[in-house]
């Protein structure tokens, strides 16, 4: 190509690149009022979930909070070292990994089955009475529906009341006091609180299927489970891939706010997760460093497992996050 011929194909490609830009600037301008509320939420972000980042550094120094961050010496690992050396780490690690993982066996299929449930509803009006009732404890905060836990499963409470008319128990048991139900009932109590929210994503894939798709299964004679496991589990695998991906990143975080309010000293032996750790060591011991460490690792941990779980989700079925 001559060089007359390169300078009109830049000349070309400059003009296509300044005409995008043009585009794109007066859809910008004429979006204005939406682009306003969003750059609101963007400088917030900004300011509250990404300036503070900064004060991760804390971890490889040795902080005092009556000094400056930048006059506390650097320690490097240490208190990373500390944290996997402590002498309650294995425990903790074995808590928040326990009910972690029951959450994620349990917790997760009971939403999609809930779903695939629902849809089968053929009357409009208990469908959304059941929606309904199923949402509710969604919006209550664990402050709240912890209290309701803790008195049900008193010694003269609800749970302990029926058990022991039902002839079950001849005795109440201290569901709360005894370290080996405690898993459970956080289990439980977590997917009574969120299985109905967690279906809602699952009901809109579910209403995204294109009917004629049913239509025909009926016409081939397809039941109803026949209906579900050709049409309806593979139109909403997508979803589910998602979900479970984000789902595998979350295994270290053991729902902070539940176990603070259920856990006591009785428990504490199975209560005592990663992030009551961190709490623990941040907020009432003051070691501020050594917390900050202990979450950071807990972070990039959580990260690595998103990855793998991302990429094999990729290799296997090639739905992913990215």
């Amino acid at each position: 190509m001559d060089f007359k011929g390169e300078v009109l194909e830049y000349t070309n490609y400059s003009n296509r690149r300044m005409g995008n830009i043009k585009r794109f600037l007066r859809k910008l301008y004429l979006q204005r009022d939406l682009q306003i509320m969003a750059l609101a939420g963007a400088i917030w972000m900004f300011i509250f979930n990404y300036i503070p980042m900064y004060g991760l550094v804390i971890a490889f120094k040795d902080f005092n909070i009556v000094k400056p961050i930048s006059d506390a010496p650097w320690v490097g690992l240490k208190h990373f070292i500390e944290f996997v050396n402590d002498d309650n780490f294995l425990n903790v690690l074995t808590n928040t990994l326990g009910i972690s993982l029951l959450k994620l066996l349990i917790g997760f299929p009971l939403p999609i089955i809930f779903a695939l449930l629902l849809n089968e509803l053929t009357s409009l009006k208990f469908k959304k009475a059941v929606q309904t009732i199923s949402y509710l404890p969604h919006f209550l905060s664990w402050v709240i529906l912890g209290g309701i836990i803790i008195n049900w499963l008193s010694d003269i409470g609800l749970i302990n009341d029926i058990l022991i008319k039902m002839k079950i128990l001849k005795e109440p048991i201290s569901f709360l006091g005894d370290p080996q139900y405690f898993w459970w009932i956080a289990v439980i109590s977590d997917v009574w609180k969120e299985l109905g929210w967690s279906a809602i994503i699952y009901l809109a894939a579910i209403a995204g299927i294109d009917p004629e798709m049913y239509e025909a299964a009926i016409i081939d004679g397809a039941s109803r489970l026949q209906k579900i496991w050709y049409i309806t589990l593979p139109a909403i695998k997508p979803t589910i891939t998602i979900l479970f991906i984000l789902a595998v990143s979350g295994i270290f975080n053991s729902n902070f706010d539940q176990i603070l309010v259920l856990r006591n000293s009785l428990n504490a032996s199975a209560s005592d997760v990663i992030d009551i750790y961190v709490y623990r060591m941040g907020i009432q011991n003051a070691n501020y460093s050594y917390a900050t460490a202990a979450g950071l690792l807990k972070s990039i941990v959580s990260m690595i497992l998103l990855l793998i779980a991302n990429e094999i989700s990729k290799r296997l079925n090639e739905t992913s996050l990215f």
